[in-house]
């Protein structure tokens, strides 16, 4: 138990380092940093600089790796040494998407949110394999473990489709959503194996109907944060100067004054 208890709080800390990392990734444009999944430009190790990702002459390259030529991806379709003159026959269109722009901060700043992806999956595997000892005493424990694994699957494929779609606004918002099932499935198992002199049950009716409430409140308003973070997108993108000629949308206002009640029904309910 002792075991589980500290895994599962291991994979909660990482999933948290995920999150953080995913919001660095999202204030500083470094979505597109790395533009296939799960590589880097075709590399474990992804270049720190543009030359990396230039075509060479008598240069050895592996099958997947990607190039920029002429505004445009290029993949390698198999291993080869290039010739003095490029053999477009070596290489295939990148068909996923058309961004082919190099910035090395956000082509790290992404590998390091991808880089703890991986380690929380790795946790998590390794509380599915720990929570079997708890299959005879509550099978609930390791289904919800095993079921944990796929989410986290689930959700690694879903980082890769915000990638494809070139940071839809719309699959970002559900990468989101879904990190945060996944935190709520880490605390209860968290607390469904704790010692039983460390649980409280909550008795109260009201206090789990506040519960219920503050919770939606908070899932609501993370929604909105995301909209809000779109509309700050398009302004970057536009550059549009000077705030007296923007149309600021109804998401906006509703996320700034939502968020007085947001704090006051998690600070109610912890008080509680």
């Amino acid at each position: 138990m002792f075991s589980f208890q500290k895994i599962a709080k291991t994979t909660l800390i990482l999933v948290y380092l995920v999150i953080v990392a995913g919001a660095v990734v999202r204030m500083t444009g470094s979505g597109m940093g790395c533009p296939d999944w799960p590589k880097c430009f075709g590399y474990y190790i992804p270049p720190t600089e543009i030359s990396q990702l230039l075509w060479k002459p008598k240069h050895d390259y592996k099958k997947g790796q990607i190039i920029i030529r002429e505004q445009a991806l290029w993949v390698a379709k198999s291993d080869f040494t290039s010739t003095e003159i490029y053999q477009p026959t070596n290489w295939k269109p990148y068909t996923k998407h058309s961004y082919a722009i190099f910035n090395p901060v956000h082509t790290w700043v992404e590998y390091i949110n991808r880089l703890f992806g991986a380690l929380s999956g790795f946790a998590t595997l390794a509380l599915a394999i720990a929570s079997f000892g708890f299959w005879k005493k509550n099978k609930k424990i390791t289904l919800l473990s095993v079921l944990l694994v796929f989410a986290m699957g689930f959700q690694a494929w879903l980082g890769a489709t915000v990638v494809y779609s070139v940071l839809n606004p719309f699959k970002i918002t559900l990468h989101m959503l879904m990190a945060l099932v996944i935190v709520s499935i880490l605390i209860y198992l968290i607390y469904k194996t704790q010692p039983k002199t460390k649980t409280q049950k909550i008795g109260s009716k009201k206090l789990r109907a506040l519960l219920i409430v503050a919770l939606m409140t908070t899932l609501i308003q993370v929604v909105l944060g995301t909209q809000v973070r779109q509309w700050v997108d398009h302004f970057s993108a536009t550059q549009i100067s000077g705030f007296k000629t923007l149309s600021v949308p109804w998401s906006f206002y509703i996320h700034r004054s939502f968020s007085a009640l947001v704090l006051f029904l998690n600070h109610f309910t912890y008080g509680k």
